[in-house]
């Protein structure tokens, strides 16, 4: 049920901003597929092209990347009624002056650090911190996106377990457009979804 304060800020900012967010390698590109295999429109550039890594694609806006320092963040409301990507360490940065439907996708953290070493390596890239630190800062970033997600009144979040919805997409693409508010192609969603791409496993 929506509450009256929710209703009074869907009156002034219009539609929700689609968000969907994560930590890296945690199927965000999966699930913006899926919502445009649905009906819905994404906010992407094309900049990052598909490689070894995201063979479907990134779906990204290099914008997204500087919304930390960016004075004018305006150009998010041509987003409204669309889905947009965003990394879950900026989702402290979107402006108050929207609306948003957050898809939150949840991996194991262990398949998290594996996907991205591989990326590294892939890249030939110096590799980072050392997985038990990167789990450490994982692990309380995580915890803080869930207090922040339950206070702050623009977003309204559904968490989405990476692992489930690659072993049974139809009930998650269910779940997916009854959280938007209906009228996504459901079985499309669920149809785009490619179990053989599910690397990196624990």
């Amino acid at each position: 049920m929506v509450g009256l304060s929710q209703l009074l800020r869907r009156i002034r900012f219009g539609r929700p901003v689609v968000v969907v967010s994560g930590l890296p390698r945690s199927g965000t590109s999966m699930a913006m597929k899926m919502l445009e295999a649905g009906g819905l429109e994404v906010t992407v550039d094309g900049v990052r092209i598909a490689d070894d890594d995201n063979p479907r694609g990134y779906y990204e806006d290099e914008r997204v990347k500087d919304l930390a320092k960016m004075e004018d963040r305006r150009w998010l409301r041509r987003s409204r009624g669309k889905a947009i990507k965003v990394i879950s360490f900026l989702l402290k940065d979107l402006p108050a002056d929207n609306n948003y439907k957050v898809v939150f996708m949840e991996r194991d953290l262990s398949e998290v650090l594996r996907s991205q070493q591989k990326m590294l390596e892939h890249r030939e890239e110096e590799s980072g911190p050392e997985d038990e630190k990167m789990r450490e800062v994982y692990v309380e970033h995580l915890r803080h996106v869930r207090f922040m997600v339950g206070y702050r009144r623009h977003l309204d979040t559904l968490f989405v377990s990476y692992r489930e919805v690659l072993a049974d997409p139809e009930p998650h693409a269910r779940r997916l457009d009854e959280f938007l508010g209906g009228g996504l192609d459901r079985r499309a969603m669920a149809e785009v979804v490619d179990p053989a791409l599910y690397r990196n496993r624990v």
